[in-house]
Protein backbone atom coordinates (compact mmCIF):
# COMPACT_ATOMS: atom_id res chain seq x y z
CA UNK A 1 0.00 0.00 0.00
CA UNK A 2 1.11 3.31 -1.14
CA UNK A 3 2.19 5.53 2.25
CA UNK A 4 0.62 8.65 2.95
CA UNK A 5 2.75 11.67 1.25
CA UNK A 6 1.62 14.48 3.79
CA UNK A 7 1.93 14.33 7.43
CA UNK A 8 2.24 17.39 10.19
CA UNK A 9 4.39 17.01 13.41
CA UNK A 10 3.34 18.35 16.12
CA UNK A 11 6.18 19.82 17.77
CA UNK A 12 4.29 23.16 19.73
CA UNK A 13 4.37 21.76 23.03
CA UNK A 14 6.62 23.81 25.60
CA UNK A 15 8.38 20.78 26.90
CA UNK A 16 8.29 20.85 30.94
CA UNK A 17 8.78 17.40 31.48
CA UNK A 18 11.60 17.79 29.58
CA UNK A 19 13.30 20.54 31.93
CA UNK A 20 15.90 21.69 31.92
CA UNK A 21 17.01 20.32 28.62
CA UNK A 22 14.30 22.99 27.55
CA UNK A 23 15.22 25.97 29.18
CA UNK A 24 17.25 26.89 25.97
CA UNK A 25 15.59 25.06 22.91
CA UNK A 26 12.41 23.90 21.98
CA UNK A 27 11.60 20.14 22.77
CA UNK A 28 11.79 19.26 18.87
CA UNK A 29 14.97 19.92 19.07
CA UNK A 30 16.25 18.13 22.01
CA UNK A 31 18.73 15.52 21.22
CA UNK A 32 18.77 11.64 21.55
CA UNK A 33 21.92 9.69 20.48
CA UNK A 34 23.16 13.01 18.82
CA UNK A 35 19.88 13.41 17.12
CA UNK A 36 17.60 15.72 17.59
CA UNK A 37 13.34 14.49 17.83
CA UNK A 38 12.82 16.45 14.86
CA UNK A 39 14.65 14.57 12.69
CA UNK A 40 14.04 11.45 14.28
CA UNK A 41 10.41 12.32 12.98
CA UNK A 42 11.39 13.39 10.04
CA UNK A 43 13.43 10.32 8.91
CA UNK A 44 10.74 7.84 10.06
CA UNK A 45 7.87 9.33 7.99
CA UNK A 46 10.29 9.88 5.01
CA UNK A 47 11.03 6.01 5.31
CA UNK A 48 7.20 5.35 4.78
CA UNK A 49 7.07 7.65 1.77
CA UNK A 50 6.37 11.05 3.38
CA UNK A 51 7.47 14.08 1.35
CA UNK A 52 5.50 16.79 2.60
CA UNK A 53 5.36 18.03 5.71
CA UNK A 54 4.14 20.74 8.11
CA UNK A 55 5.53 21.16 11.46
CA UNK A 56 4.06 23.61 14.08
CA UNK A 57 6.03 25.22 16.17
CA UNK A 58 6.01 28.15 19.46
CA UNK A 59 8.14 27.61 22.05
CA UNK A 60 11.67 28.77 20.92
CA UNK A 61 10.01 28.78 17.17
CA UNK A 62 12.96 30.91 15.17
CA UNK A 63 15.30 27.74 16.49
CA UNK A 64 12.81 25.11 14.91
CA UNK A 65 13.27 27.47 11.63
CA UNK A 66 16.72 27.93 11.33
CA UNK A 67 17.15 24.01 12.21
CA UNK A 68 15.28 23.18 9.42
CA UNK A 69 16.97 25.81 6.63
CA UNK A 70 20.65 24.75 7.72
CA UNK A 71 19.52 20.81 6.99
CA UNK A 72 17.98 21.77 3.86
CA UNK A 73 14.87 20.37 5.18
CA UNK A 74 16.70 16.93 5.20
CA UNK A 75 15.56 16.58 1.43
CA UNK A 76 11.46 17.00 1.95
CA UNK A 77 9.09 20.03 1.45
CA UNK A 78 8.44 21.11 4.57
CA UNK A 79 6.35 24.26 5.88
CA UNK A 80 6.65 25.36 9.52
CA UNK A 81 3.14 26.83 11.06
CA UNK A 82 4.02 29.55 13.63
CA UNK A 83 1.78 29.86 16.98
CA UNK A 84 1.79 33.10 18.76
CA UNK A 85 -0.28 31.39 20.92
CA UNK A 86 0.06 27.51 22.09
CA UNK A 87 -2.81 26.20 20.26
CA UNK A 88 -3.20 22.70 21.40
CA UNK A 89 -3.38 19.67 19.13
CA UNK A 90 -7.03 19.99 17.52
CA UNK A 91 -6.23 23.67 17.06
CA UNK A 92 -3.17 23.58 15.77
CA UNK A 93 -3.89 21.04 13.16
CA UNK A 94 -6.90 23.36 12.03
CA UNK A 95 -4.64 26.30 11.63
CA UNK A 96 -2.86 24.07 9.68
CA UNK A 97 -5.42 22.95 7.33
CA UNK A 98 -4.77 24.56 4.36
CA UNK A 99 -1.84 22.63 4.03
CA UNK A 100 -3.54 19.65 3.46
CA UNK A 101 -6.19 21.49 1.45
CA UNK A 102 -4.47 22.99 -1.34
CA UNK A 103 -4.16 20.47 -4.14
CA UNK A 104 -7.56 19.48 -5.15
CA UNK A 105 -6.22 16.63 -7.04
CA UNK A 106 -5.17 14.64 -3.54
CA UNK A 107 -8.37 15.69 -1.30
CA UNK A 108 -9.41 12.32 -0.52
CA UNK A 109 -5.84 11.38 0.21
CA UNK A 110 -5.68 10.46 4.13
CA UNK A 111 -2.86 11.98 6.20
CA UNK A 112 -0.27 11.35 9.52
CA UNK A 113 -0.34 13.37 12.34
CA UNK A 114 2.53 12.36 14.94
CA UNK A 115 4.16 13.84 18.10
CA UNK A 116 7.10 14.95 18.06
CA UNK A 117 8.15 13.17 21.37
CA UNK A 118 7.63 9.57 20.55
CA UNK A 119 9.72 6.61 19.02
CA UNK A 120 7.89 3.90 17.53
CA UNK A 121 8.06 0.67 14.90
CA UNK A 122 4.81 0.92 14.47
CA UNK A 123 3.82 -0.27 10.88
CA UNK A 124 2.45 2.91 9.56
CA UNK A 125 1.68 1.28 6.01
CA UNK A 126 -0.49 -1.47 7.37
CA UNK A 127 -1.83 1.30 9.90
CA UNK A 128 -2.91 3.08 6.71
CA UNK A 129 -4.57 0.08 5.23
CA UNK A 130 -6.44 -0.39 8.09
CA UNK A 131 -7.53 3.19 7.85
CA UNK A 132 -8.88 2.61 4.47
CA UNK A 133 -10.56 -0.61 4.27
CA UNK A 134 -12.81 0.77 7.68
CA UNK A 135 -13.46 3.40 5.59
CA UNK A 136 -12.25 5.33 8.93
CA UNK A 137 -12.53 9.60 9.37
CA UNK A 138 -9.62 9.35 11.72
CA UNK A 139 -7.78 5.93 12.87
CA UNK A 140 -5.68 6.13 16.33
CA UNK A 141 -2.24 3.67 17.60
CA UNK A 142 -3.45 2.33 20.67
CA UNK A 143 -1.74 -0.12 23.10
CA UNK A 144 -3.27 -1.90 26.08
CA UNK A 145 -0.34 -0.15 28.87
CA UNK A 146 -0.77 1.96 31.57
CA UNK A 147 -1.45 5.26 31.01
CA UNK A 148 -2.95 8.49 33.16
CA UNK A 149 -5.54 9.12 30.15
CA UNK A 150 -7.25 6.09 28.87
CA UNK A 151 -9.51 6.44 25.50
CA UNK A 152 -12.74 4.03 25.61
CA UNK A 153 -13.34 1.85 22.66
CA UNK A 154 -16.17 -0.66 21.70
CA UNK A 155 -15.52 -4.24 20.50
CA UNK A 156 -15.21 -2.74 16.69
CA UNK A 157 -12.52 -0.36 17.70
CA UNK A 158 -14.79 2.51 17.19
CA UNK A 159 -14.09 5.08 20.07
CA UNK A 160 -16.42 5.70 22.74
CA UNK A 161 -15.27 7.48 25.41
CA UNK A 162 -12.30 8.17 27.53
CA UNK A 163 -11.16 7.57 31.03
CA UNK A 164 -9.42 11.09 32.18
CA UNK A 165 -7.81 10.33 34.97
CA UNK A 166 -7.79 8.61 38.70
CA UNK A 167 -10.85 9.61 40.45
CA UNK A 168 -12.94 11.45 37.73
CA UNK A 169 -15.54 9.53 35.91
CA UNK A 170 -15.23 7.94 32.62
CA UNK A 171 -16.78 10.21 30.22
CA UNK A 172 -19.06 7.88 27.42
CA UNK A 173 -20.33 9.51 24.20
CA UNK A 174 -21.24 6.03 22.25
CA UNK A 175 -23.01 3.43 24.93
CA UNK A 176 -21.42 -0.07 24.75
CA UNK A 177 -20.34 -2.90 27.12
CA UNK A 178 -17.94 -4.40 26.78
CA UNK A 179 -15.33 -1.08 26.70
CA UNK A 180 -11.54 -1.32 26.20
CA UNK A 181 -9.29 1.19 27.82
CA UNK A 182 -6.34 1.62 25.80
CA UNK A 183 -3.58 4.14 25.96
CA UNK A 184 -3.31 6.48 22.54
CA UNK A 185 0.06 6.63 20.70
CA UNK A 186 0.40 10.18 19.31
CA UNK A 187 0.19 8.83 16.11
CA UNK A 188 -2.92 9.36 13.92
CA UNK A 189 -4.10 8.58 10.22
CA UNK A 190 -6.99 11.17 9.41
CA UNK A 191 -8.60 11.68 6.16
CA UNK A 192 -9.16 15.38 5.13
CA UNK A 193 -12.51 15.34 5.38
CA UNK A 194 -12.57 15.71 9.23
CA UNK A 195 -11.47 19.22 8.60
CA UNK A 196 -13.88 20.64 7.59
CA UNK A 197 -16.13 18.86 10.72
CA UNK A 198 -13.43 20.97 13.16
CA UNK A 199 -15.93 23.31 14.50
CA UNK A 200 -13.89 24.16 17.37
CA UNK A 201 -12.07 27.47 17.80
CA UNK A 202 -9.65 28.72 19.41
CA UNK A 203 -7.47 26.61 21.31
CA UNK A 204 -8.35 22.79 22.00
CA UNK A 205 -7.28 19.23 21.94
CA UNK A 206 -8.11 16.90 18.93
CA UNK A 207 -9.37 14.65 21.54
CA UNK A 208 -12.29 16.71 22.13
CA UNK A 209 -13.31 16.81 18.54
CA UNK A 210 -12.99 12.89 18.00
CA UNK A 211 -15.22 12.24 20.79
CA UNK A 212 -17.68 14.66 19.47
CA UNK A 213 -17.57 13.73 15.93
CA UNK A 214 -17.16 9.65 17.67
CA UNK A 215 -20.93 10.32 19.49
CA UNK A 216 -22.07 11.73 15.89
CA UNK A 217 -21.65 8.54 14.50
CA UNK A 218 -18.36 9.21 12.50
CA UNK A 219 -15.70 6.40 12.30
CA UNK A 220 -12.91 6.83 14.56
CA UNK A 221 -11.07 4.12 14.81
CA UNK A 222 -8.42 2.13 17.01
CA UNK A 223 -5.43 0.44 15.70
CA UNK A 224 -4.10 -1.89 17.61
CA UNK A 225 -0.46 -1.40 18.12
CA UNK A 226 0.20 -3.98 21.00
CA UNK A 227 2.82 -5.72 19.27
CA UNK A 228 5.16 -2.54 18.01
CA UNK A 229 7.64 -0.43 20.10
CA UNK A 230 6.89 2.40 21.47
CA UNK A 231 7.96 5.12 23.54
CA UNK A 232 7.28 8.64 24.76
CA UNK A 233 9.72 11.07 25.19
CA UNK A 234 8.33 13.14 27.83
CA UNK A 235 11.34 13.22 30.31
CA UNK A 236 14.95 13.39 30.53
CA UNK A 237 15.06 9.38 32.03
CA UNK A 238 13.50 8.72 28.64
CA UNK A 239 15.94 9.70 26.63
CA UNK A 240 18.61 7.31 27.59
CA UNK A 241 16.62 4.40 27.33
CA UNK A 242 15.56 5.80 23.78
CA UNK A 243 18.48 6.04 22.79
CA UNK A 244 19.35 2.14 23.24
CA UNK A 245 16.05 1.69 21.65
CA UNK A 246 17.45 3.77 18.52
Amino acid sequence: MKAPMRAMILAAGLGTRLHPLTNDRPKALVEVGGRALLEIALARLRSFGVTDVIVNAHHFAPMIVDYLQAHHNFGMRIEVSLEDVLLDTGGGLKKAAHFFLEDSSRAQEPFLLHNVDVISDIDLRKMLQFHIDRRALATLAVQQRPSSRLLLFDESLQLCGRRPGPGQPDQIVRPAHPLQPLAFCGIHIISPRMLALMTEEGVFSIISTYLRLASAGEPILAFRADEYRWRDLGKPADLAQAAQDL
